[in-house]
Order: structure tokens, then sequence, then C-alpha cells
């Protein structure tokens, strides 16, 4: 049988014109037992992508735009990228369709609350406080601990209903979108993960499980399970 084919959506162009990616994402998959396959934003067709792969990773990154959800904040949006919320919103709407196995991780948690039709906190310390910090200044990784509901699919996933998870954002779910189910927080409350209850395979992470998936079997099993149900459509 043939190694699932994963998609991994990849950050917008820098400066010199390049796509970029942080190589975890590919360890992980590739670890799992998958090839993977980088998807650079602008592609004019990406139902094209969906042909061929047996399932992807929404990874993190730049903010989405506050156009996107009606947000309002655009003075404190890091580092938005209009073509890849175009590529990325167009995107994450045909995979919901065709309910590929899907994972989103941080940026791409937000993105499956937009294209559900709900909304972002566009700076948690001005919502929350900081009782917990989610990332440290001035952008840089953390780990706090996460509380996951027993009976969730997450829970049966991971193992674990509490664990550490590496954070990395200021941004988060407000208003949850149309049939996703709020099945992890942190200690003030942040939503940390969701679930689509009609979907097949589709988990979201507000944390990073990539940048400790190489010493935490709990974060491989994330896509350990992406990577059981692609195998099933190969």
């Amino acid at each position: 049988m043939p190694a699932p084919l994963i998609g991994i959506t990849t950050y917008g162009r820098d400066e010199r014109g390049r796509f970029t990616l942080p190589g975890e994402y590919v360890d992980c998959v590739r670890r799992a037992g998958g090839l993977a396959l980088c998807l650079a934003p602008g592609e004019p067709d990406p139902a094209r992508w969906l042909a061929r792969l047996d399932g992807i990773v929404f990874c993190g990154g730049g903010d989405l735009a506050p156009e996107a959800f009606g947000g309002t904040s655009s003075e404190i949006t890091r580092d938005p990228d209009p073509e890849r919320d175009r590529t990325e919103l167009e995107l994450a709407r045909l995979v919901l369709d065709e309910e590929l196995p899907s994972l989103w991780i941080c940026r791409g948690l937000q993105l499956l609350n937009v294209v559900r039709g709900g909304t972002l906190i566009e700076h948690l310390p001005d919502a929350v406080g900081t009782r917990v910090t989610h990332d440290l200044p001035p952008h840089e990784p953390v780990v706090h601990e996460l509380a996951v509901d027993a009976g969730s699919r997450l829970a049966h996933t991971l193992g674990a209903t509490a664990l550490d998870g590496v954070s990395w954002h200021h941004q988060a779910i407000e208003a949850l979108g149309s049939g996703l189910h709020t099945v992890a927080r942190a200690v003030d409350g942040v939503i940390e993960a969701v679930e689509l209850a009609d979907a097949p395979w589709c988990q979201a992470v507000q944390w990073h499980p990539e940048l400790s998936a190489a010493e935490d079997p709990v974060q491989r099993r994330l896509f350990d399970a992406l990577l059981a149900s692609a195998t099933g459509r190969c």
C-alpha cells in the first residue's frame, strides 16, 4: 500500500519571495508514515490539490486578517498575508466539503473556526489577562497546561486528559463556529481544541504539537491518528 499523501499548508512569501515552512511539520508527517507535500499560497485552483491528497495539516503562522471574521484591530494583527488568507479560506471549505482527514494547528484552528462562521479574540491579554502566558515577548513559544474533555475524540486520540502544550499565539476563538465543540481549554478558559462533530476525522488544536512531538509520544499521536485515517483513503 502506498504511503498516504499529506498536504501541509506553508507560510506565505517572505521578503525575498520564498515560501517557507518549519521542518517539524514535515518531520511529524514522515515519522507517522506519510508522504509530505507542501501547499504554497497563491494556488489558483486549490481543488486540484484535493484530488491527490489523502489528508491535510493546516499549519500555524501569522494572523488571519480581521476582515475575515468581522474584527477591527488591524494594528495588532501579526504578519497579515492576503494571498495566504484567500488560498486557505477556499481550501478549508473544500476540505470540509470533501471530509478529507484534517489536522488544524494554531492559525489552522482559528481558520477552521472562521470558516464555520465563528469569531476570534484579537489579542488575548486584552480579553483574558495574563494568568496564562500564551506566547513570550516579542513572539516566542512557551509551555502551559491543558485540560482535555474526557469523553472527547481528542482525549481518545491523545490517551490523556491533562498535558502540557507548546503555545505560541496571541489570538484565540471567541464565538464558536457552527458545528464545532470545545474539547480542551487552558486554565484561564481560553479554548485550546475543538472538534467538528459531523466530520469523520477533524481535529483542531491551538497549541503546537509539532514542536514537542519528537520527545513527547502524546503529541505524536495526533499525527499518527491523522495518518491512520488518511490510510483508509489510499
